[in-house]
């Protein structure tokens, strides 16, 4: 089983009511930090997030957005832990802010998430085309892996968890405050370990919406499920992307929005 550390949080006091009386007690709550990324010395983004996988989430955030497309023109990725600072470096010279900003999309992100996609730009992408099935069992039983899988959110139950998987057991685990940062951090992940994503599954707690589909699509994984539901965007991306989109993944049930060819 994948475990995730139980950190980043810290104690603090706050007045739960017991007894129809307000009572003073400690409570655990995330780390909220934020964390600078930079591009060719170029500002990008400042994300909010838990702190932790800064590496594979400024690449991962930067490889989703389309900011990085082959790792071989990776030149550096300095971390600096004190100041929360990801500088990454490519081989060419982007000239990225000014073209950049003109593109800024408030998302519908936890805390008004950027993202810098066109959603139209989107719509050109190739559908994808896999052979990967699904067992309904086989479904529940990755959901139950990852919600056990984080310490963090049984602590707090204030993050969002996110897995790559096979259809048999989850690969590896991440969480994070918002749950694009812990899908950033898979993809990062994978594209800094040049792991292969079209025989994989994607897995997330959180509402499953356009930009998320996207990122989905981007990394050219065909199945997406969610213990969340799905918006009217999400759902319609989901057939023009050829990607299976679950939903609701709670108990014995679940809503299939699109793809239901790949399950058995």
């Amino acid at each position: 089983m994948v475990k995730e550390q139980d950190s980043y949080y810290q104690e603090i006091k706050v007045y739960k009511l017991e007894n129809d009386q307000l009572v003073e007690s400690d409570r655990p709550v995330p780390q909220e930090v934020p964390v600078t990324i930079y591009l060719n010395d170029h500002e990008i983004v400042t994300l909010l997030c838990l702190g932790d996988h800064l590496k594979s989430l400024a690449v991962g955030f930067l490889k989703s957005e389309g900011l990085i497309t082959d790792r071989a023109n990776l030149k550096s990725i300095t971390v600096d832990e004190e100041k929360r600072l990801v500088r990454v470096t490519l081989e060419e010279d982007t000239e990225l802010n000014e073209k950049l900003f003109l593109r800024r999309t408030v998302t519908s992100g936890c805390g008004k998430g950027i993202t810098f996609y066109n959603a139209l730009d989107a719509l050109i992408n190739k559908k994808i085309n896999s052979t990967l099935v699904i067992r309904i069992d086989q479904i529940f039983h990755l959901m139950r892996s990852l919600t056990e899988a984080s310490e963090l959110y049984k602590t707090t139950g204030a993050v969002h968890n996110s897995a790559l998987a096979t259809v048999e057991d989850l690969v590896f685990f991440r969480t994070d405050i918002g749950r694009h940062n812990a899908v950033d951090k898979i993809y990062g992940d994978c594209f800094l370990n040049s792991i292969s994503l079209e025989d994989k599954v994607l897995l997330t707690t959180g509402r499953i919406t356009s930009e998320i589909l996207i990122k989905t699509r981007r990394m050219g994984i065909p199945i997406l499920i969610s213990r969340s539901g799905a918006t009217s965007l999400a759902v319609s991306l989901g057939y023009q992307f050829g990607v299976t989109l679950i939903g609701y993944v709670r108990a014995k049930k679940m809503v299939v929005y699109s793809g239901h060819e790949r399950i058995r």
